[in-house]
């Protein structure tokens, strides 16, 4: 009677998209007036034919009531199934309150047996109550668990309902299929144990209790090519990377037993190297559907979640130079370790980009290689939050959290997590939760801190041992022939490693930078005695000044930047000078104009933080945007300036390897003050200042970082130069403190017009920007070249010269000031422009021509054990042993926090420069 009664009705009428409180209410609505609700809705309750007694209308009343609470039932496995999901394959699960029982719902056993339309919520269809609690654990609680619900996005929502609830959230492998995840398998699992074996004690970070990674990225990039992807950039540390790196990038094994066997770098390659699983590599393969694909694996230090923002910023920068912004053409892959993810800072810096202007990739792909332990220490002592994963949570980002030891798992959720990333543009989060098999590395006894783990991990099985087991218990193979596969491939290690020992040539293969790198190469000590010329025609500066001050008419800005704007013109026009904004300016737009997009980002980067860029102009009555710099040519290169969020450390290293990927952009990020890039340091010590080195991977990064001692207390005065000076070496970056607006402009067209690329570290100015003083002829920006050393052009006679007086920035200006003020025309105040690399024979010219003179002095307004004393000390000892220092004297911190004192501190150092001179006043 029942099935007659309701025959009619289907859940997926109403209920698909309602929420269960939304049911609920529309009930009680339904029994107090029928006719308050929708059409729809009174059929749904009512459950009953036209005409049937009082009796059937309260049985029908009760089923439609159980029917809501079932819904509930359901929604609750798609939020809580995780918590009981069987993720962990070495040990039991925590024991989480997930509050699935029947009474919870108020249903009870007796409902097992009775059938329900609310099944068709599932893809079942009419089916009891006991089918839908099974299906529901096998679609949320069996190898996957998966974190979705919270997501804002109901097409989301829908999508991944239809996509795991039609199948129990099991893949459905054919033959086929199953024979291509045990090769890998195979492979991840077989390269482990032949490392183990030939190389006992050598660390290799393996990825063993994980290797069911394998299978899965590959068929992740299969799937990935099949939905238009073309690239891959992946990021990870260094557990499993030797196996991601033989096994999914195809690297020799021969190149890597190499690295293995001590094979050194060739002699006609600098740098000191690393060790062999930090090391990067690029290869294009064709996927099992016959689709081209690259794949890119960054280069990363031990400093763990530190890659992350800088395969971000390469992402970006394909996809606006390469992709023609279409971010469904290339994807970054961040490997993160369990420990890594929740403790590393880094992961919220650069998680929280995703949705910024000028930072989205469109959605990231992150796998955690969960072995529950994190060095020593275990999980809980790892984290605060339930899961490593909750990061997650910040974007909404839907989470599948699966058992490292069912592989066909691992791989189904990596399909769907780029089939997610691919349809909806998002994060996704793939937690697989596996074990170390070893130590830290392989010569670490993990039984100090984990006895009870390892004493199970020791009994444990491999996972490839499982899968065979369960292939053959399937029927779909037999032992002899996965013994087989499982032996080929140890007699194609074997066979490698045997060529690699018989190898005449003991050095390794060096993947060097190609593609748009191509014509770019490593720079040499006489490219530093003096800049290449960086002149502009005085014709294309006008066009460019032209168009930084041509406001369209109908644009409102404001009053006050409008006069600046004019004051621009006028300087310009007018008075055939320029300050540093305008420099700066007219560097950004020759660039554009010869085709070399420029991108600067940092906080405040529009404007400035002291007001002096403007380089995006708002309407005042709109907010709308006008960017002159994009106004000046119809075929120039385009202009970005993106103010960041709150972040250095992610920023910079997103803007490193932005420009990693553009050598032929000028890429800048710059500091709200010099004094917080510390926050940074970690992509300054381990990428900016030795990646060539470790890597052979050159980049054009610059820095903006605003210095000087103006009284603003201690952490708003240095950019710490001494430190950039400490990790100057072997040519690696340029670190220079220009003082002119003409030289700002020939440096920053330099950092282009070499044929190398180096780093570029700029002390930018702060109350320079509008000295009087700081202003350079139009005519220095029309010939010339950076000056890495500038001269005093007061000096006619050389000889008359008893005092030389070296310094660098702003100090140079009160140094003046103080010499013309007081008549000191026997001093020659000369200033450093660039301290690293060393332009050797101008500092040897400088010698020739004030050699004579009685004293020497490194004037700096930095604390004598900051600053550039120590550096220049050593930089000049060869020519001159008895230089003297003027500075404050050696502190802790970089300044006074007491303005007057700050002042009287400076003025000493003006004042101690021309100590013991007599002057004309």
């Amino acid at each position: 009677m029942q099935q007659k009664r309701l025959n009619h009705m289907s859940s997926s009428n109403v209920t698909d998209n309602a929420n269960p409180a939304y049911i609920e209410m529309m009930l009680q609505k339904f029994k107090t007036e029928p006719n308050s609700v929708d059409a729809s809705w009174q059929q749904f309750f009512q459950g009953y034919e036209l005409g049937i007694d009082k009796q059937e209308t309260l049985e029908a009343t009760s089923y439609v009531e159980k029917e809501v609470k079932i819904m509930k039932l359901i929604n609750a496995y798609r939020s809580r199934g995780h918590l009981i999901s069987k993720t962990n394959p070495i040990r039991p699960r925590r024991l989480h309150q997930a509050d699935l029982t029947l009474d919870y719902f108020g249903l009870s056993d007796a409902d097992l047996e009775e059938e329900f339309d609310v099944g068709h919520e599932i893809r079942l269809g009419r089916a009891k109550l006991k089918d839908i609690i099974s299906h529901l654990e096998d679609t949320y609680c069996a190898s996957i668990g998966v974190e979705y619900r919270y997501s804002q996005s109901s097409e989301m929502r829908q999508w991944l309902h239809e996509r795991m609830e039609s199948n129990a959230n099991k893949p459905n492998y054919n033959k086929t299929q199953k024979m291509g995840i045990l090769k890998k398998l195979t492979q991840g699992v077989g390269f482990e144990k032949f490392l183990g074996v030939k190389y006992v004690g050598q660390k290799r970070f393996s990825l063993e209790g994980l290797e069911a990674f394998i299978p899965a990225m590959t068929e992740l990039f299969n799937e990935g090519a099949r939905l238009g992807v073309q690239e891959f950039v992946m990021g990870m540390a260094h557990r499993g990377r030797l196996n991601v790196l033989a096994n999914l990038f195809e690297k020799e094994y021969k190149a890597l037993f190499q690295e293995f066997e001590g094979h050194a770098l060739p002699d006609d390659v600098g740098g000191d190297g690393d060790v062999k699983y930090h090391m990067g590599h690029s290869a294009d393969v064709v996927t099992e559907d016959g689709n081209p694909l690259h794949l890119s694996l960054a280069a990363n230090p031990s400093h763990l979640e530190a890659v992350n923002p800088v395969v971000l910023g390469r992402v970006r920068a394909k996809i606006e130079e390469l992709y023609e912004n279409d971010p469904n053409k290339i994807v970054p892959i961040l490997v993160h370790g369990d420990a890594a993810i929740s403790g590393q800072g880094i992961v919220y810096e650069t998680c929280n980009m995703a949705n910024l202007d000028g930072y989205g990739v469109g959605g990231t792909i992150h796998v955690v290689l969960n072995n529950q332990v994190g060095f020593t220490a275990n999980y809980r002592e790892s984290r605060s939050s339930l899961y490593c994963t909750d990061i997650a949570k910040v974007l909404n980002s839907p989470v599948f959290h699966v058992n490292a030891d069912d592989p066909e798992a691992v791989v189904h959720a990596c399909t769907t997590a780029i089939q997610l990333r691919q349809k909806f543009g998002c994060d996704v989060y793939i937690d697989i939760l596996g074990y170390r098999r070893h130590g830290h590395n392989e010569g670490d006894e993990p039984r100090f801190t984990q006895p009870l783990l390892y004493n199970a991990i020791t009994k444990h099985p491999t996972v490839l041992d499982m899968y065979i087991k369960r292939l053959v218990n399937g029927g779909q193979i037999i032992e002899k022939e996965a013994d087989g596969i499982v032996k080929n491939f140890n007699t194609q290690l074997q066979k490698a490693l045997d060529t690699t020992r018989e190898l005449q040539d003991k050095t390794i293969q060096v993947n060097f930078l190609k593609k748009q790198w191509s014509g770019i190469r490593k720079a040499t000590q006489a490219e530093f005695e003096k800049s290449p010329k960086t002149g502009v025609k005085k014709t294309t500066l006008n066009k460019i000044a032209k168009g930084i001050t041509d406001i369209p008419e109908d644009f409102n800005i404001l009053r006050k930047l409008r006069k600046i704007i004019e004051q621009r013109r006028h300087l310009y026009f007018d008075s055939d000078t320029v300050d540093w904004g305008i420099a700066e300016h007219l560097a950004f737009g020759s660039l554009l104009l010869e085709g070399h997009p420029v991108r600067i980002s940092g906080q405040d980067s529009r404007r400035g933080t002291f007001s002096h860029r403007h380089s995006y102009l708002i309407d005042e009555k709109d907010e709308m945007e006008y960017v002159p710099l994009n106004s000046i040519d119809k075929d120039q290169a385009k202009y970005t300036a993106y103010n960041s969020h709150l972040s250095e450390y992610g920023v910079l290293g997103f803007e490193y390897g932005y420009a990693h990927t553009l050598p032929s952009s000028l890429t800048i990020w710059e500091a709200q003050f010099g004094d917080f890039a510390n926050g940074a340091q970690t992509i300054f010590d381990q990428f900016i200042s030795s990646a060539e080195s470790k890597w052979q991977r050159m980049n054009g990064i610059t820095c903006f970082l605003p210095h000087g001692y103006e009284g603003q207390g201690p952490e708003h005065s240095s950019a710490r130069l001494e430190r950039f000076l400490l990790l100057a070496a072997e040519n690696n970056m340029i670190v220079a403190n220009p003082t002119t607006p003409a030289n700002l402009f020939h440096l920053l067209r330099r950092q282009l017009k070499a044929t190398y690329r180096l780093p570029l570290i700029v002390m930018t100015p702060k109350s320079l920007l509008r000295h009087p003083k700081v202003i350079s002829p139009v005519s220095e920006l029309t010939k010339g070249e950076f000056k890495e050393t500038i001269d005093d052009d007061s000096v006619k006679d050389a000889k008359k010269i008893e005092r030389l007086v070296l310094c660098s920035g702003k100090i140079y200006y009160e140094l003046l000031a103080e010499k013309e003020e007081q008549g000191y025309d026997n001093v020659a105040i000369v200033r450093v422009e660039q301290f690293y690399p060393t332009p050797k024979d101008q500092d040897t010219a400088l010698h020739k021509k004030y050699g004579h003179c009685k004293d020497w002095y490194w004037v700096q307004e930095e604390p004598q054990n900051m600053g550039g004393w120590y550096f220049m000390r050593a930089r000049l000892d060869h020519l001159r042993h008895d230089i003297k220092f003027v500075s404050r004297k050696k502190s802790a911190s970089p300044a006074n926090g007491l303005m007057k004192r700050e002042l009287a501190f400076q003025d000493k150092v003006i004042k101690g420069a021309f100590d013991g001179l007599s002057s004309k006043k």
